[in-house]
């Protein structure tokens, strides 16, 4: 038994939720997201919750329950409060700028790093060394801040390169004599 799945998702006000054909839809202020359902479960609306069951018994069933409540319960929370990340650049030159429908990262290269802004995400820097992503789609959103970490990943001895706001880097001793 799912322990994430037999509960139901609380629908927040101004979010309405629909099911219809085998797709979740949530609308809310922020915007609207739909997610198709798997054939081994079934979700239905109750008045403001979503509850989610499984069809049979069977492994892949089980499986799918608790996935498919978590991410119902993540659009929900998207589309009424939206995601966000913040992240970090440290080193000596290193900064961020909106320029656009772009984003420019000067990370020691020798060029400069332009990251085009896919749709539906907000990226803004309030500080030259901070740069902020958000969005309504939690995955979309992750996956935006990783790609613009790839770009230049912590090091571990002087901590330069491009860190989420709550990641720790762990340091090490450089060379002795």
């Amino acid at each position: 038994m799912s322990r994430v799945g037999k509960y139901p998702v609380e629908i927040p006000a101004g979010v309405q939720v629909s099911i219809a054909q085998g797709v979740v839809t949530a609308k809310g202020k922020l915007g609207e997201l739909s997610m198709p359902l798997t054939d081994h479960v079934e979700a239905s609306v109750d008045g403001n919750k979503v509850s989610v069951k499984p069809r049979s018994a069977e492994r892949q069933a089980r499986m799918m329950w608790g996935t498919t409540r978590a991410n119902i319960a993540n659009m929900v929370r998207g589309v009424s409060a939206g995601y966000s990340k913040t992240m970090e650049i440290t080193g000596t030159g290193y900064r961020a700028a909106v320029q656009g429908a772009n984003l420019v990262i000067n990370l020691g290269f020798s060029h400069d790093v332009v990251y085009p802004v896919p749709k539906g995400i907000k990226i803004t820097t309030p500080r030259p060394t901070a740069i902020t992503v958000e969005g309504v789609d939690k995955r979309q959103v992750g996956q935006v801040a990783a790609e613009i970490r790839a770009w230049r990943k912590p090091e571990p001895y002087k901590g330069k390169g491009v860190r989420y706001e709550t990641e720790t880097i762990r340091r090490k001793e450089g060379k002795k004599k």
